[in-house]
Parts: structure tokens; C-alpha cells; sequence
């Protein structure tokens, strides 16, 4: 067994689904045991803890743990000091990055930046945005908001506006909530703290960690195809492929065939399809992706 560890910071509530089916995809079983805060993984060379995403950077800069998955906008919450390995572009619900917007009542007078002067916002993100208002010479009262924050605004002794995450602006167009400006943008970041950083083992297995995980996200969109085509028709085929990189070509017994394999945009292929079949290709195949790594 071995005797080195690397300890991750796995992110509870919204995110903790959407990350153990990541890391899943990347090869690693998790499974977390009934009121436990401590996942089993399937690799000894790995522990680790659940923490809220809001703490994870705090933890990981205090040595708690050696890296941990939280959002952009944490790390800025706390102004962690720490190492940011790579991004995870991954969500609860999408690919897109969360959006913190700063946002009041459809028929509120606010209607820029400006006019906060003086008013009271509620936010989630009180560091972030008592920062991103002073440094455009903004007084107002940031109130911490313990959730269900979109419900907030406008009313009197609450709060003027507020600020909240957002991948779709649903729930925004729900509470009929207008957006003020967009204060930053945020996606899933692999950190580590500076000193399991130098140690040049733990550094390398994060390493590692971040190409499976990259690589299953990069696989999500992508299917891989197959298929075989007449060498007189090579010409043809290659023009409707839309490869990553360049196609795989090989020679098969039969001199006048080849077989040719792409990674391609899954959203494309059922255009390509009917398209490489008409130039003559034959036996096409479609299968699914685990992991892509350039």
C-alpha cells in the first residue's frame, strides 16, 4: 500500500453530484457512506473531505487539504493564496460559467452601476463585491445573504438590489429581476496549496488527476467514427471530415480500401453521416468517448 496521499477537497450540496460523475468518467470510483464527510475513492493514493465549495480554498490554503475543486469566485471571496492547477468547465447543470450579477426589480429606478450609490445590496459574495464596488468609487451597504437571495430585492429595509450566481438567468426572470451589470464571471478550478505544491510527488499526482479530468470533460462533446472507404473516394471523404486533428488512415487487405477514424463534435456527426455515406463510404461506425487528451 502506498504511503503517500494526496488529500482532495470535494465540494458538497449542487456540485457534489456533477463532480463524483467527473471523476467517475475519469476513472476514479467515489462512493460517500451515509452521514460521512469522508468519500472512499478507489485509488489508495488518494483521500479525501467534503466541504462547502464557499470554504474549499480557504481549507486548501490553510493545508487542510493538498487541492480541492470550488469556483473562481471563492477563491476571490476568500483572496486565497493559492495554486490554481487548471479549470474544470463543468456546472451543477451546464458548461457555461456562473455569472455574478448584480440585479434589482424590473421597475426599479436603478439603472446603472451609479445609481447603487448609497443603497443597500444583499450578496452571497460580500468580499467580491464590496471590492468590486469601491474600486469604481461605489459607496454602499453590502449585507451577507444566508440564501434565497433573488427574493431580497426591492424589498424596503432589505435591499435595494442584489447579487447572485446565475448559469441560465431563470430564476432571475422568475423574481422578475432585471440585471445591472455582470460582476464576474466563474467556472470550476483544481487548486492546491503552495506548500504540497513543491512536494514534487503530490504535484505530479494533481497533475495527473487534471489530464483524466480534463480529458473527460473534453470527451463529453465528442464522439468518436469509424469507417471504411473506397481508395478512389479517399479524396472526397476527407473533405466532409471535420477532425480534430488529422484522420487516421489505414491500409486494409483489400488495396483499393482504407479505413478512416475521427474524433469529431457529436452535434456534427448526424450531418456528416449521410454525407460521407453518399461519397462512398461504407461500414460507418459511432461510438462514445471516456476520455479525450491532446
Amino acid at each position: 500500500m502506498s504511503t503517500n496521499n494526496l488529500k482532495i477537497g470535494f465540494p458538497s450540496g449542487s456540485l457534489q453530484e456533477a463532480t463524483f460523475k467527473l471523476f467517475g468518467r475519469a476513472g476514479y470510483r467515489i462512493n460517500l457512506p451515509s452521514r460521512s464527510y469522508e468519500p472512499e475513492i478507489d485509488d489508495p493514493e488518494l483521500s479525501g473531505l467534503m466541504f462547502r465549495a464557499q470554504e474549499i480554498a480557504h481549507y486548501v490554503e490553510r493545508g487542510v487539504l493538498d487541492v480541492g475543486v470550488t469556483g473562481k469566485d471563492w477563491v476571490e471571496e476568500w483572496q486565497a493564496d493559492v495554486i490554481e492547477i487548471g479549470e474544470l468547465r463543468y456546472s451543477k447543470a451546464t458548461s457555461r460559467p456562473l455569472r455574478w450579477v448584480i440585479a434589482v426589480p424590473e421597475d426599479s429606478p436603478i439603472k446603472t452601476l451609479k445609481d447603487l450609490q448609497g443603497k443597500t445590496i444583499a450578496s452571497e459574495l460580500v468580499g467580491v463585491t464590496r471590492r468590486y464596488l469601491e474600486e469604481r468609487g461605489i459607496q454602499a451597504e453590502v449585507d451577507f445573504s444566508w440564501g434565497t437571495t433573488e427574493v431580497k430585492a426591492g424589498i424596503p429595509g432589505v435591499a435595494d438590489a442584489i447579487v447572485d450566481g446565475t448559469e441560465t438567468g431563470s430564476s432571475l426572470r422568475a423574481n422578475r429581476l432585471r440585471i445591472v451589470d455582470v460582476m464576474l464571471e466563474s467556472t470550476t478550478r483544481f487548486i492546491a496549496n503552495k506548500t504540497a505544491w513543491e512536494d514534487p510527488w503530490k504535484r505530479q499526482k494533481a497533475q495527473n488527476l487534471l489530464t483524466l479530468l480534463q480529458g473527460a470533460l473534453e470527451a463529453d462533446s465528442k464522439v468518436g467514427l469509424k469507417m471504411n472507404v473506397p481508395r478512389a473516394h479517399l479524396a472526397q471523404v476527407m473533405e466532409i471530415l471535420p477532425a480534430l486533428r488529422a484522420p487516421t488512415i489505414s491500409n486494409q487487405t483489400d488495396e483499393d480500401w482504407v479505413a478512416v477514424e475521427i474524433i469529431a463534435d457529436e452535434r456534427l456527426v448526424r450531418d456528416i453521416i449521410p454525407q460521407l455515406k453518399h461519397a462512398g463510404a461504407e461500414g460507418i461506425i459511432e461510438y462514445p468517448l471516456s476520455k479525450v487528451v491532446y
